[in-house]
């Protein structure tokens, strides 16, 4: 990939100034795509007490978004298997831009921007050839530069690692086609991996559950400042053999599931809708929708210490070094230990609270 190494080499050596940092629309903690009462969908900025600073219409329902580090932009993705994914000003609410999947792809809902704001990378489905791809584009006229494998199937969350040269993929490990909506086609045979890539494209490490959690698919995912890997599953087997869906990884070692009761797993319903670190890194929390829960994991001990009754439940976020949580009944929660709802919106939260550093 000539052209995109050729990119980067020249983005070292100039400026790239921000145009407008995040504070000029409120200083947003939060990203959420929603539904509204008049069945509109919307991007919204959020402060970390949940109250809308700004909202942007979508085409389609969204899933999640990538905001720009520098510039109030921000990427909003469809749902899988949607195609588009729109380039919005924060400032304006324009449409900057309009990203195309190539031919025989489409979205996964999730992307990340490097860490100078230059680059933007977009996990994406070579349905065809059934395989993962990572798609990278130019992110001030959003020109595709190029692609590489995210070294898996079915690749859903992506993160920059704090070390700002290294991307993390949750491969899921699930087959789809849109010929066949949202079926999953090769459950048997799945194998979800955590992949760690150059921002180049080259592999660096991989890491895979034990073979008898082949089914366990990874999905979403949070990183610590010190580069500890926090992700959630969704298990695909029975629903009475559902194991626990928050797992953690480091560079170097076997990923490891928090251990828990078989009552606090099967409380989870098999899913892991959204994950986040907290309490300056100590604790992690994973959301259920389907389990209307958060569940919540002390990470030294690496295992499941207690949870939090929320109904449908799913996006997660940290201010000020606690924890938030948003859900499809329009409520957004302060989820500490005696949760309270901080507003009430009317909306659905969809699935997730976008971080956003405002520059």
């Amino acid at each position: 990939m000539a052209t995109r190494r050729g990119f980067l080499a020249g983005l070292a050596a100039s400026s790239f100034a921000p145009v407008a940092g995040w504070a000029k629309v409120g200083a947003p903690e939060f990203l959420s795509a929603a539904r509204s009462s008049d069945d509109s969908y919307h991007l919204f900025g959020l402060t970390g007490q949940g109250a809308p600073v700004f909202q942007i219409p979508l085409p389609a329902r969204g899933h999640a978004a990538a905001a720009n580090p520098l510039r109030a932009e921000a990427v909003a993705f469809a749902r899988r298997p949607g195609r588009f994914a729109i380039v919005l000003s924060c400032e304006t609410g324009v449409i900057l831009a309009e990203l195309d999947a190539p031919e025989g792809r489409h979205f996964y809902g999730h992307g990340a921007f490097s860490s100078d704001g230059a680059l933007l990378f977009t996990t994406e489905n070579d349905y065809d050839a059934a395989r993962g791809i990572v798609g990278v584009w130019e992110a001030r006229t959003y020109q595709r530069l190029g692609e590489f494998s995210s070294g898996g199937i079915g690749p859903h969350d992506i993160r920059l690692m704090p070390d700002g040269g290294t991307l993390v993929v949750a491969n899921g490990g699930i087959e789809t086609h849109p010929d066949s909506g949202r079926a999953k086609l090769n459950l048997p045979f799945m194998q979800p991996n955590l992949t760690y890539l150059s921002v180049e494209g080259d592999v660096l490490e991989q890491a895979e559950l034990a073979p008898e959690m082949h089914m366990n698919s990874i999905r979403h995912l949070d990183v610590r400042t010190d580069g500890l890997v926090g992700f959630a599953t969704q298990w695909q087997g029975s629903t009475a053999d559902s194991p626990s869906v928050i797992g953690l990884h480091r560079r170097g070692e076997a990923p490891q599931l928090l251990s828990a009761a078989r009552a606090q797993a099967r409380a989870m319903d098999g899913y892991g809708g959204s994950v986040a670190f907290y309490d300056e890194g100590t604790r992690i929390a994973v959301s259920s929708p389907r389990g209307g829960l958060v569940q919540l994991g002390d990470v030294a001990a690496g295992a499941v210490v207690g949870q939090l009754d929320m109904p449908d439940v799913c996006g997660l976020g940290v201010s000020g070094g606690a924890l938030r949580a948003s859900t499809g009944t329009g409520a957004f929660w302060a989820a500490t230990a005696t949760p309270r709802v901080l507003t009430q919106q009317p909306v659905a939260w969809d699935n997730h609270l976008v971080r956003v550093s405002c520059g």
